[in-house]
């Protein structure tokens, strides 16, 4: 179990629309208090929270709709948060065309890098940042649906992953992570457990 000196961590996932319950599933076993979050107050007393897949356009409208964008970015701004494919775009300064957009993350990313539904594929990639949870530098099995590509990464976001070819697929820019796959869908928790390290890293001194 996921803990901060006895403290159990209480995760949101922000449930607008995509793969939420998986995400939910895979915290639930690592111990976490999970909410579901779709409007503005389901953010307090949250510690993190995660951004799911789906599709990119219309979370941010759902979420312009809500009124969730300026919290949203009030939470990001304090704590740690986690996009994961369409939740990555979702956090980024520039996905190259006119929506609704975070902007939380300095990384310019290109939706649908990979292609259509069809062209989905899975590789394993190398993290080294997962030895902070897991000493095994065994590769991670990544699972890209529809995927976008962070196509730059400018200061203070840093790469945490490359696809053997180079290009970027996950990045991480303080407590904010970016993941162009999808960790939800495999059996592996390493992801979701280093996501809950750097909730406990943002967390304030006690």
């Amino acid at each position: 179990m996921s803990r901060d000196n006895g403290k159990i961590p209480r995760i949101g996932v922000l449930a607008l629309q995509g793969d939420f319950l998986e995400h939910r599933q895979m915290l639930e076993r690592l111990g976490a208090l999970v909410r579901e979050v779709r409007l503005p107050e389901h953010l307090d007393g949250l510690d993190g929270l995660i951004i799911p897949g789906g599709e990119s356009t219309t979370m941010g409208k759902l979420a312009v709709d809500f009124g969730l964008i300026e919290p949203l970015r009030a939470f990001a701004a304090e704590k740690a948060m986690w996009g994961t494919c369409a939740g990555a775009i979702f956090m980024s300064k520039d996905a190259r065309r006119d929506q609704p957009l975070l902007g939380v993350m300095n990384i310019e990313v290109e939706r649908n890098a990979f292609g259509r539904q069809v062209d989905s594929f899975e590789i394993d990639i190398d993290v080294p940042a997962l030895r902070v949870v897991d000493p095994d530098p065994k590769p991670f099995h990544a699972i890209f649906i529809r995927a976008p590509l962070i196509e730059a990464v400018h200061p203070p976001a840093e790469v945490l992953a490359r696809l053997p070819d180079g290009r970027i697929v996950a990045a991480q820019q303080g407590h904010l992570l970016a993941t162009a796959f999808h960790p939800e869908l495999t059996d592996d928790p390493r992801f979701h457990q280093y996501f809950l390290h750097l909730v406990r890293q943002a967390a304030p001194a006690r």
